[in-house]
């Protein structure tokens, strides 16, 4: 047993505990707009992240569908301060944000800029050759490819 598995009962004997570990949870940040069609990454990112014992949030799960059809700006009928609120809820819910960075994305930099301001650990999975300074600021590392970051994960669970 060890010590952490144990408490003293009113009667000053050792009695066993369970102990629970709470996974960590991973937000998963990303391009969207411009890729819709372009979110295997996501798949990729969330099994590597389940393997190693994390809980992932995942935006795309719940905003795909507002992606599909023909309209050019679906925001006119969804709210964009609800639409922005759910995604800083996830981002303030979370212990660790992964951001897929193939382009440069306006949501999934004020994502990051977020998470950051609320102290999360921010990992940023990018191969653009000149990364903002911004980027790089508000980030505790860059890796610029998939076994990179889950060496990373690995350490952070």
């Amino acid at each position: 047993m060890n010590q952490n598995d144990v408490i003293k009962d009113n009667e000053d004997r050792m009695v066993s505990i369970p102990v629970f570990k709470i996974k960590k949870k991973v937000f998963l940040s990303g391009p969207i707009l411009g890729m819709e069609k372009q979110q295997e990454y996501r798949k990729k990112i969330t099994e590597i992240c389940e393997k190693i014992g994390f809980k992932v949030i995942n935006p795309w799960l719940r905003e795909k569908k507002l992606y599909k059809g023909d309209q050019k700006s679906w925001w006119k009928e969804t709210s964009a301060s609800e639409f922005v609120k759910r995604d800083l809820n996830d981002a303030k819910r979370c212990d660790i944000m992964v951001v897929f960075m193939p382009i440069l994305s306006a949501g999934a930099c004020m994502e990051l800029f977020y998470a950051k301001s609320k102290g999360k650990k921010i990992i940023v999975l990018s191969n653009i050759e000149r990364l903002s300074p911004w980027i790089i600021y508000h980030s505790d590392t860059v890796v610029q490819n998939i076994e990179e970051l889950e060496d990373k994960l690995r350490k952070m669970i």
